[in-house]
């Protein structure tokens, strides 16, 4: 038995890296109820590991992520379709934000540097996994899109909390308002990838030599270093996931809530009428 032994995503530790290879846990690259359950695990165990120095964050299919299984996280959001919804729903739909808001926190407050490698789309929930993280790398391949906007939801799991520090208010803003598709080339202008790379396989040579280097730089400065930066940024982040988490719970019911995933489904442009 691996003392990494989940289904959300394969590990391999190997001179104080942790090579974190993501597995699709919903249909496609999307993050289904596995991931939100095992992935803060994962991470507690890796800050407690301490033959882990650095953790690489990767997937080996050609998507990073889709971002949240909508289909398999059904049951949970099923009542709150209902825009007539009562107290006790949009109580437990907090609790759900909630839950899945400390999958990625479990990220950031990982003592360990997290670099993260994408290739491939990397939308929604990607997206706030990322911003979770140190550092991002990205192949030229590499699309982004904060792109709940679409859906009609505001995004809850960590982007809005995480983003600006990384890129700026108005940057942030301008992908979480439009939902527009960013390319690698793009992604770097703005900051939110440090490097791109020609391709997966570069991509990945370049990440594991950049985490080697870290590696072999004295583990608890690197920690603290770590945990200093993240003293102010994470206490914004964490006022800002309390703010979405309740405005989510108070107005994630809508008509256009309605007519996004009718339109999804039927794979049609959505007209929102703001009810």
């Amino acid at each position: 038995m691996s003392r990494y032994d989940f289904a959300c995503a394969a590990v391999v530790v190997s001179e104080g890296v942790a090579e974190v290879v993501l597995t699709a846990t919903g249909k496609g690259q999307r993050m289904g109820p596995e991931y939100w359950t095992q992935l803060p695990l994962l991470f507690e165990q890796l800050d407690a590991d301490d033959e882990v120095r650095v953790v690489l964050l990767r997937t080996a299919a050609p998507n990073f992520s889709y971002g949240l299984d909508l289909a398999a996280m059904g049951p949970e959001l099923a009542d709150l379709t209902d825009p007539g919804a009562h107290a006790v729903v949009r109580t437990r739909f907090l609790s759900t934000v909630k839950k899945m808001q400390r999958t990625h926190n479990a990220v950031a407050a990982c003592r360990k540097p997290v670099i993260a490698a994408v290739q491939g789309w990397c939308i929604g929930g990607g997206v706030d996994l990322i911003t979770a993280c140190d550092i991002r790398l990205a192949a030229h391949d590499a699309k982004f899109s904060v792109r709940e906007v679409k859906l009609a939801i505001v995004p809850d799991v960590g982007t809005l909390a995480r983003l600006p520090a990384i890129i700026g208010q108005g940057a942030t803003r301008e992908l979480a308002l439009t939902g527009d598709d960013v390319d690698a080339s793009r992604a770097r202008e703005l900051g939110l990838v440090s490097e791109v790379y020609d391709g997966p396989e570069t991509l990945l040579t370049g990440a594991r030599a950049m985490a080697a280097r870290i590696a072999k730089n004295p583990p608890l400065t690197v920690q603290g270093i770590k945990q200093v930066l993240n003293f102010s940024s994470e206490r914004e982040a964490a006022l800002s996931l309390d703010a979405v988490a309740l405005w989510n719970s108070a107005f994630f019911p809508s008509e256009d809530l309605l007519e996004a995933i009718g339109a999804f489904m039927e794979k049609r442009e959505p007209v929102f009428k703001g009810r």
